[in-house]
């Protein structure tokens, strides 16, 4: 991607909390470690593989958690170990569905 100047977002990193993300108990333990949150440890994660976040939340406490994560790194072995975790499927749509990929090539010749 970087040959093309792309950049790859995380609009969603925290997935809509689905899967009952927030009490993942491999981020749970590796927050632990650290003295961090399920959600500061995800998005530790991305920032270090290089993704640009944008974590929605509406309360203030959990803005400035999201923001307070330059303070610490993950190590080599939790970042395999988090990776581990990618079951390779959207919990949104699938990128393969016939009528999604229409739905989505529609916006941009809207």
């Amino acid at each position: 991607m970087e040959k093309y100047g792309c950049q790859i977002m995380s609009w969603g990193p925290f997935a809509e909390g689905r899967n009952d993300f927030f009490n993942n108990e491999t981020l749970s333990s590796i927050g632990k470690k650290y003295g961090k949150s399920v959600a500061q440890v995800a998005l530790r994660y991305l920032l270090q593989r290089g993704v640009v976040l944008i974590p929605k939340s509406t309360h203030r406490e959990r803005m400035e958690q999201n923001m307070n994560i330059f303070d610490f790194e993950l190590v080599e072995e939790d970042m395999r170990t988090i990776e581990k975790l990618d079951t390779k499927q959207s919990l949104f749509f699938s990128h393969y569905d016939p009528e999604m990929v229409e739905f989505l090539i529609s916006l941009v010749h809207a």
